[in-house]
């Protein structure tokens, strides 16, 4: 995982990310158990990139489903992967399953 990357191991964690961003949070959403564990290790090298190619526009964030319920039900997340933009504490796009770079970068250029 890219350094820009921050984790979320908890919900305070995830709060304090939010409320500390400069502007648009790419919330990313994983799981633990093994279906979703391969498919969010698989998309990590994605979002890693992407953090670092919008890092003057948005704050990327890992989350662990399980570890930080709070935000998991704040933003309507039911699986894992999923990617949710928020800004101003607000979910205002959402993706559930694992992208390609391009599909990603596309998802992110449509709503930032």
């Amino acid at each position: 995982m890219a350094r820009r990357v921050h984790q979320a191991r908890e919900d305070q964690e995830f709060d304090f990310i939010l409320s500390m961003a400069p502007g648009p949070v790419l919330a990313y959403f994983c799981g633990t158990w093994p279906k979703a564990l391969e498919a969010c290790r698989a998309m990590d090298a994605v979002v890693g990139e992407l953090a670092e190619e919008y890092a003057t526009r948005l704050t990327a964030v890992r989350t662990d489903i399980t570890r930080c319920p709070g935000p998991t039900r704040r933003f309507g997340v039911t699986g894992a992967p999923t990617a949710v933009l928020v800004k101003d504490g607000e979910a205002v796009a959402s993706q559930a399953g694992p992208l390609t770079h391009e599909e990603f970068r596309a998802f992110l250029d449509a709503h930032l």
